[in-house]
């Protein structure tokens, strides 16, 4: 498809969800070689506030330093927590990776759709696919299927592909970027602090 917007001269406009600086600098540095991209932060699920303030000004930052074929622009979605926690409750005891995960992916994606729709984008797609500890497979699911019922493609993906999870870390070192050792909801992060305690404890025993 990429090829074919090349040959054909044609440049699309791309509304793309991202969850953190960190995993789209690969994801930009790529498709802005592509697409017209405005990057949708849009992320209720971010846990506490002042890691959401933090994560929205890394991701402003990377997109004033990030050198693109063409320009990049920033749109900030709103941050109502109460929609995350609606929208998993009943799930909040599952592992990540889970049913609680997949019903983020949605939430996240519905509202980037949403937007697309709105701002007459000819796609949409999200960053999440490059970590090595999402589904690219259900994202890919989900987004085609909200594409469908809002009228707008969504742009099927797995960046981790091509080493582009490795390409991502090389450029978080490179800008300086703070990155995050946990997904961004309360429960990861409470998930991330037990495994933790658990590795001290081996350590220690």
């Amino acid at each position: 498809m990429l090829k074919q917007f090349e040959k054909d001269g044609r440049v699309p406009s791309l509304l793309l969800h991202s969850c953190c600086a960190p995993c789209s600098s690969y994801v930009l540095e790529y498709l802005s070689q592509y697409f017209h991209i405005t990057v949708f932060y849009y992320n209720p699920n971010i846990y506490p506030d002042t890691e959401y303030d933090k994560r929205v000004q890394e991701q402003k930052e990377l997109i004033e330093k990030l050198p693109a074929k063409y320009p990049i622009s920033f749109l900030a979605g709103e941050y109502d927590k109460q929609l995350f926690y609606d929208a998993v409750k009943g799930m909040e005891r599952e592992k990540e990776g889970g049913r609680r995960c997949f019903r983020c992916y949605e939430l996240r994606l519905l509202e980037a759709a949403r937007e697309a729709k709105k701002g007459n984008f000819d796609y949409f797609t999200t960053t999440l696919s490059i970590s090595p500890m999402k589904n690219a497979a259900k994202l890919n699911e989900i987004g085609e299927r909200i594409g469908e019922e809002i009228g707008v493609p969504y742009l099927l993906s797995d960046f981790k592909k091509k080493n582009g999870y490795r390409r991502s870390v090389e450029l978080s070192g490179l800008y300086g970027l703070y990155r995050q050792d946990y997904c961004g909801c309360i429960f990861s992060k409470q998930e991330r602090e037990a495994q933790k305690k658990e590795m001290l404890k081996s350590e220690n025993r």
